[in-house]
Order: C-alpha cells, then structure tokens, then sequence
C-alpha cells in the first residue's frame, strides 16, 4: 500500500509511520523535508508541496494529520485563524486533489478531536448521541471534518477521527500535566469536575490502523479510551503512578488570567465514549487510566 501522510513529524505521526513504514511505503507531506528525515530516521519519501504530485492515484490511501496545535498559545484571533486554517487549507487541497484523481485512493483518515463536542460536563457522549455545544473549538473541527467528508465516493471512504488527549510519557500533554507533579506541586485544575477523554498513544494508532484495513469502516469515529475520568481523578492516578504528593488545585481565575480563552480546555472537558469502535471491534490495549499510566511510567 502507497500511503500519503501529513502532520508525519507530530507525535501520533511519528509512532503512526514506524508501525507502517516496514510493510508500506510512504511519502510524507512536510514544509521541511531535511528535517523531517532527521526526526523520523525512516527510509520514506518527501514532498514540501502538494503542487508535486500531479496525480494521487498513486496512493491507496490518505492519513490527514496535521494542524497547528491547539493548546500551546493563547487564542488571540491570529491564533484562531492560523489553528484553523492549517487544518482546513491543507484538508480542501488534499480532498480537491482526491477528487480530481483518475483512480483516488481507496481511505482517506482525517483529524479531529473531541473538541468536535464542545463542552458537555460530566454526561457521557458518543458519535451518535450527542448535542454538541457552539464554541470555538466545536467551530473548527466540524469544518474541518466537513472538508473531509467532501472526498467521499463509491471509490473512497472517509473516517474522521475525534481524537482525545493522547498519553506518551515526556511528550504532548502528559509530559506537560506530568512536569508539576514531578516537582512535587501537582493537582487538579479548578474544581476538579471537568472530564478527560484519553487516550494511549499504542491504542490510538492501533485505531487509526483498524480504520485503515477495515474497508467497513467510515465516518466519525472517537478515538478515546472507553473510561474517561475527571481532572480530579486523573491528578490523582497521575500522581500515584509518579509516586509524588497530589496536594495543590490551580484555581480557575488564574488560568484564566494566563492563558485566556485557552483556559477553557483545561476547565471545561467531554465524557466521550468509542462507541463505535467498540461496536466494529476494536480492542483496547489500554482501556484504563491505571493501565494507561502504569505502562508509561512503571
């Protein structure tokens, strides 16, 4: 299978290309090719340009993953528009490029997260028993996924992914949540109540695989653990699996105060379910926090 990835440098992109690389081949959509080949050390192929390639029906398949991170810098309008147009540029010009192809390839996998949902408090939600709330982050992935959809055919399906906050140890937003606890002023955001929907990071490439060879497959899929927790609780596991004191709350105002808007993923958060996967199948190696935690850090 020829696949055509983007985002390959980020994390899920990184562990996604070595679990593929042995049996597939792989090109790679990248503005900087010299260092993107440092960093993932693969005998792949690279373009900085979707203008390179005249015809996708070279691949068989489209893993959409890139996007400018969400979490990272405070939502100044400039922000707003450079998070979502990286998703929704590159997005319309890999569907347009789908379109136009003699033969498209047969799966296209594009990005999205829970944030699809916008704020739901502590009830439970799935793909197909929800009531999504209007916010910013609701505005951009229902774009987003809305481009994606615009590829669908009799000859090419497509899954979005409502991906969830993935877990690898030192990197994303574990390594972030985990850095207070290991200097021992670690707890929970505001009042604690908000829930997490997680992921493993093993678990969510393993997803991502199962929707790339399962010709059934297609739609919005949640790609989060099957037992979401709250701030609270998640403090609390992290802290024992990292043997350190979970003593401290980070009151509301003050992230608000820091990061503004952005305060709101921390203080807000979905009770997502995987219903469908679980429903085509799919097994989770890690279906809980302990599990989860334990593998990284023990």
């Amino acid at each position: 299978m020829h696949i055509l990835i983007t985002g390959g440098t980020g994390l899920i992109g990184r562990h996604l290309i070595k679990a593929l690389v042995s049996k597939h081949d792989i090109t790679v959509l990248t503005r900087n090719a010299e260092r993107a080949s440092a960093i993932l050390k693969q005998n792949l192929s690279f373009v900085q340009s979707l203008d390179e390639i005249s015809d996708f029906s070279k691949f068989n398949a489209v893993i959409n993953l890139a996007g400018e991170p969400i979490a990272d810098k405070r939502w100044t309008q400039q922000q707003k528009q450079k998070i979502c147009k990286s998703r929704w540029h590159i997005t319309q010009q890999l569907v347009n490029k789908i379109n136009a192809a003699a033969t498209p390839p047969e799966v296209l996998i594009s990005g999205s997260a829970v944030g699809y949902y916008g704020r739901q408090g502590q009830s439970s939600v799935t793909e197909d028993q929800h009531q999504v709330n209007e916010e910013f982050t609701h505005t951009v992935c229902k774009e987003w996924e809305a481009i994606a959809n615009q590829a669908t055919s009799e000859h090419t399906r497509v899954c979005t992914i409502r991906t969830g906050i993935v877990l690898a140890k030192g990197e994303g937003a574990l390594g972030k949540m985990a850095l207070p606890f290991k200097f021992g002023v670690g707890g929970k955001l505001g009042d604690g109540k908000q829930m997490m929907s997680w992921i493993h990071l093993k678990d969510e490439v393993a997803a991502i695989l199962f929707l790339l060879t399962n010709d059934h497959c297609s739609g919005a899929y949640n790609l989060t653990a099957p037992n979401p927790v709250s701030n609270a609780e998640f403090s609390q596991r992290l802290a024992h699996a990292l043997h350190r004191p979970n003593l401290f709350t980070v009151p509301a105002f003050v992230l608000k105060i820091v990061l503004g808007e952005t305060a709101d993923l921390l203080l807000t958060g979905q009770c997502v379910l995987p219903a469908r996967l679980l429903a085509e199948g799919f097994t989770f190696h890690y279906p809980s926090l302990d599990q989860a935690l334990q593998a990284e850090y023990s």
